[in-house]
């Protein structure tokens, strides 16, 4: 029998449209997104199904709409299939925010909670940096070691007393030599004109509204701090495996903190693919909208099985799979 791992998309997987088939074939999935409309007070799925592309990509817009995506599917498979999570996952896993979309999966959170705290942590994170100061770059083809050299040269120690050096840090290892770095815009896109010379295949910027998972986010750290002390979440019922440690967590406390610590720290999903492995997963279901994580686990893992749902007919192949 397989061991199954689901996992759940982070931002860059939205598209104007998402969910919208899913919401006009299941009565399961429309509940969800109404339920996320009324808990925020906003007409999120209007924006989810119909656009402005310039509006979801807001990031207070897009976390919470990839976890109304990404719950509404799981729903769909509770109510038309009878799917029970703890019966069928091993472990649960997100990237980024979709690490609250995998708690509240895990009956960690409701769904409500998590959209309240994923609006609030999307506002805390544009919130963080001023319009422009911040950026992030795709560093394709490197190794962490060639990261974070480019990283240190783009970014010197100055000779000031104290040295206030600009941030730029690994935000993200993807996994087959694709490495994320956030922080400062001028010392980001130095790090674009270094890394061809230090053997990357390709740097570009990325189309981000902040520079996310970098030392420059600490604001939104506290403001998601206080706001899990109101908010703590229960026990999952599947564990998670977490970014930060890329290890598995069940304990709430534990949870919390790495939540937090999460909103500043790199998000290791290459060591969080290669630990679900470690722990007998030879199988991972991207529940929402695109297939990012499936392409990055078919890199990390090439043994391992993928399969996404976020349309009916995958949702539908998912459940006769299961």
């Amino acid at each position: 029998m397989p061991v199954h791992a689901f996992i759940f998309p982070g931002q860059g997987s939205q598209a104007v449209g998402m969910g919208r088939d899913l919401a006009a074939a299941f009565p399961a999935a429309r509940e969800v997104f109404e339920e996320v409309d009324e808990t925020l007070k906003q007409r999120l799925s209007r924006l989810m199904f119909e656009g402005p592309a310039e509006e979801l990509v807001l990031t207070e817009n897009t976390q919470p709409a990839l976890m109304a995506h990404s719950l509404a599917v799981l729903r769909v498979l509770e109510k038309e299939g009878g799917f029970r999570l703890r019966q069928k996952a091993a472990v649960v896993a997100g990237h980024s925010l979709g690490e609250y979309s995998a708690l509240a999966a895990a009956d960690a959170f409701t769904i409500a909670d998590a959209a309240r705290l994923l609006k609030l942590r999307g506002q805390a994170m544009q919130k963080a940096v001023p319009a422009g100061e911040g950026a992030m770059a795709a560093l394709l083809g490197a190794e962490m070691t060639q990261a974070q050299e480019i990283c240190a040269e783009a970014a010197p120690v100055p000779e000031s007393d104290p040295p206030e050096r600009e941030v730029i840090e690994p935000a993200n290892d993807n996994g087959a030599g694709q490495i994320v770095v956030s922080g400062h815009r001028g010392a980001v896109e130095r790090a674009v004109a270094i890394a061809p010379r230090k053997g990357v295949r390709r740097a570009m910027l990325l189309p981000v509204s902040a520079p996310f998972h970098c030392a420059l986010m600490a604001p939104a750290a506290d403001v998601m701090a206080e706001a899990l002390e109101t908010t703590s979440p229960q026990a999952p019922i599947v564990p998670l495996v977490a970014n930060v440690s890329a290890a598995k967590a069940t304990d709430p406390a534990e949870i919390c903190e790495l939540l937090v610590r999460q909103v500043t720290a790199m998000v290791r999903w290459r060591e969080c693919v290669n630990a679900m492995v470690e722990l007998g997963v030879d199988s991972f279901i991207e529940l929402g909208s695109g297939k990012v994580l499936s392409g990055l686990v078919r890199r990390i893992a090439p043994d391992a099985a993928t399969a996404t749902a976020a349309a009916p007919a995958e949702v539908e192949a998912i459940l006769k799979s299961l």
